[in-house]
């Protein structure tokens, strides 16, 4: 039973920073395990993160897909319109690779965030949680977490924010925020 594998679905969620990076570290500790990691990026778009780069490094198990087409805030009906457009594709792409079995972990970051923002259906994602198949990860991130997420979690993480270095007008940091 010690060596039986359940796949779990975990969340993290909350106002702190580290939702996204405690995702790509667990994505990191699966590859070191030669299983197969999918990453879909709900929100972010256009930047060429750190992780992007290290993905590629990584070889064909480990995949990271940016669907998103950038941060929201201040964003007016025309560009929610895009950035529900993307959404819908990014929901679309995470329900195939929960379905499709070529993955051992699947993690779709920001997807709390669509959910909050309204740009994909909250019943659309606990669909897709019902539907995972009994071996396989599922990570969720962002903040906002709908309870009936949690509910059907196995695990959630909340990160709080304590103190940040934006509050002190310091700026996104190459390595830390990108």
């Amino acid at each position: 039973m010690a060596n039986e594998t359940k796949g779990l679905t975990l969340v993290f969620t909350g106002n702190g920073k580290g939702k996204t990076t405690a995702a790509l570290g667990m994505s990191l500790r699966a590859w070191g395990q030669d299983m197969k990691v999918l990453i879909l990026q709900f929100i972010k778009g256009g930047w060429k993160y750190g992780e992007l780069k290290a993905a590629e490094k990584l070889g064909p198990n480990y995949e990271m897909r940016q669907m998103g087409e950038g941060f929201i805030k201040g964003s007016g009906d025309d560009g929610l319109e895009a950035h529900r457009a993307a959404a819908q594709k990014a929901l679309e792409e995470a329900r195939n690779a929960v379905l499709d079995g070529r993955h051992d972990l699947v993690v779709l970051d920001e997807i709390n965030y669509a959910v909050h923002y309204g740009l994909v259906d909250l019943a659309d994602v606990l669909e897709i949680i019902r539907s995972k198949p009994p071996v396989l990860h599922l990570v969720l991130t962002g903040r906002n977490v709908a309870p009936e997420v949690v509910e059907l979690a196995d695990l959630v993480t909340e990160m709080k924010e304590i103190k940040h270095p934006y509050a002190a007008g310091i700026s996104a940091q190459k390595g830390i925020e990108f």
